[in-house]
């Protein structure tokens, strides 16, 4: 069946994005561990913050490189006691 090129799906209303609180309080050198779907999680360390705490870069541990994090991800940060 072809696609009639006219419609179109509904646009989903935009949500703000909001960090959790403890986002607000991370700073750059931060020791975290990112917890990503049940039962997988590493550790890490905050790289860069953006101004507003909606994004975070965690260099994290074991090589796996730099990741940026949004908080409408779905992704925990949880600070670390050092």
């Amino acid at each position: 069946m072809a696609r009639n090129g006219n419609q179109r799906r509904p646009e989903a209303p935009l949500r703000p994005a909001e960090p959790a609180a403890h986002w607000k309080a991370l700073k750059e050198g931060d020791r975290v561990r990112v917890l990503l779907n049940p039962g997988y999680e590493t550790g890490g360390l905050v790289d860069a913050i953006t101004s507003d705490y909606t994004s975070v870069w965690v260099n994290l541990d074991g090589g796996l490189g730099r990741t940026m994090l949004h908080c409408s991800d779905g992704v925990e940060i949880v600070p670390q006691e050092a």
